[in-house]
């Protein structure tokens, strides 16, 4: 009988089991949970500043944000910027770093800051269509220029915050 094992790791033995386990249990899923969520937060607070310009140049405003609060129907219940904000930083600390953390291997860049880049341009093709309101011109031009720098820095935080934790030596991301 021919030999099979040669290069090939045994599952059953060693310390793969054990890694294995380690990543699959409840706490190494919700430290992911929570490493996904930081960068989502501080993705999101540095494309807040960038979205701070835009506003400021005439190309992108706040109140924009309102439009999902209409989304949901809570229109004249809530206030409508600040609940549409809450709406979209939800979005970006909860599924779009889970969908990141899914896809970051497949993504171009050989850091995951480089790979959340990617995946930040790739956002904004939903993002710049979604929040368009009339823009047209120049002010046209900032707002697809400035929105698309912004959802790259989103992405390069994102990404940056995922290369930290899983750089340190206790972490399991």
């Amino acid at each position: 009988m021919a030999d099979t094992s040669a290069g090939v790791d045994d599952p059953v033995n060693g310390e793969t089991v054990a890694d294995n386990e380690e990543f699959d249990s409840l706490a190494g899923i919700l430290a992911d949970g929570v490493v996904g969520a930081a960068g989502g937060l501080v993705g999101t607070a540095m494309m807040s500043v960038v979205f701070l310009i835009a506003q400021s140049l005439g190309a992108f405003s706040f109140a924009d944000f309102a439009i999902l609060t209409d989304l949901v129907g809570l229109t004249g219940y809530v206030p409508e910027v600040l609940f549409g904000y809450f709406i979209f930083l939800g979005g970006g600390m909860f599924p779009w770093p889970l969908l990141f953390a899914a896809l970051k291997e497949y993504l171009p860049g050989r850091s995951d800051a480089v790979s959340g880049a990617f995946f930040g341009g790739a956002m904004w093709t939903g993002f710049v269509l979604a929040f368009y309101t009339g823009q047209s011109g120049l002010t046209l031009v900032l707002y697809a220029v400035l929105t698309f720098v912004a959802h790259v820095v989103y992405g390069v935080g994102l990404g940056a915050v995922f290369n930290y934790f899983a750089t340190r030596p206790d972490s399991i991301v």
